[in-house]
């Protein structure tokens, strides 16, 4: 396998579903970058010659019988590589293999992760874009930190590391939110890295709405099992606010206290229970693994 500064070992991980016009020449790339390292090729139920084409190039190829997600595949690769290093690619052919030596950089300097992040040019289409920045914005206030590209494919990192949030990672294509997101909230320094990405060989298999929605659901399960207090607060707090708001215009239109405060301050002092139940419940989890 390669070696890199450190000494570490490097494991190319590419999952992939009917790509066969491009995984040859992926696999033959990085073969070329990195004659040492093994590149895993997990075919996600392919109905092409996705992974005939991909052992003949000399990737290790894993199939599984029928589709079960990008993330199923991504976990799959993980499990069965030996490196050190985990490399992470599409098998679109976005993204170039020759990228991985500036993001193999930067865990040199003791980033736990580092990811490809994407230039705004890069995006598939004007909604891929702002929906991208949307969830890059949502999840940098979630987390404290600033994220530049949630949805990156194209990323490394110490696989000791990522594999212990695989249980955590969904089985459809919003992994790369999952990992990014529990790595950061987990205290492991993180950091982006511009690529460039080529225009992808074949037809997207994600559905905007669909995944979109999907993305936000993990962001949230993510904030909310390693920082609940950041989804609890602000609506214990508007519970409150909006209470006391009806109680003082209540108050002096008809001189009384109502119902309705009583149940909006009740709502707001049990969802903040809530809360600190769940930051404790977090914090004991987080303490064992």
């Amino acid at each position: 396998m390669s070696k890199g500064s450190m000494g570490v070992s490097l494991s190319i991980v590419i999952p992939v579903k009917n790509e066969a016009a491009s995984i040859g020449e992926l696999v033959a790339t990085a073969q070329t970058e990195f004659p040492d390292a093994e590149v895993i090729v997990v075919d996600d139920g392919s109905a092409d010659e996705t992974a005939e084409v991909a052992e003949k190039a000399g990737a290790i190829v894993v199939k599984h019988p029928e589709s079960l997600g990008n993330g199923a595949a991504v976990k799959t690769g993980a499990r069965a590589a030996q490196g050190e290093v985990l490399a992470l690619m599409d098998g679109d052919g976005q993204h170039d293999p020759r990228e991985f030596k500036k993001l193999l950089d930067k865990l040199d300097d003791g980033y736990s992760m580092a990811v490809g992040a994407r230039e705004s040019g890069s995006h598939a289409s004007v909604g891929r874009l702002f929906a991208n920045g949307f969830y890059n914005e949502l999840a940098s206030r979630l987390t404290g930190r600033r994220i530049l590209d949630l949805t990156s494919g194209f990323r490394v990192a110490r696989a000791k590391l990522f594999k212990e949030f695989l249980y955590l990672l969904p089985n459809g294509f919003s992994y790369p939110t999952t990992i990014t997101m529990a790595f950061m909230r987990s205290g492991y320094p993180v950091c982006f890295e511009t690529v460039n990405v080529a225009q992808r060989e074949g037809s997207s298999h994600i559905r905007p709405i669909r995944d979109g929605i999907r993305f936000l659901v993990i962001i949230f399960k993510i904030a909310t099992l390693y920082a609940p207090l950041k989804i609890f607060l602000p609506i214990s707090g508007f519970f409150l606010a909006t209470g006391l708001g009806w109680y003082v215009y209540t108050y002096v239109a008809m001189s009384r206290f109502t119902n309705m405060s009583l149940l909006l301050c009740s709502a707001s002092v049990i969802v903040l229970l809530i809360g600190l139940i769940s930051e404790q419940i977090t914090a004991l989890t987080y303490s064992k693994s």
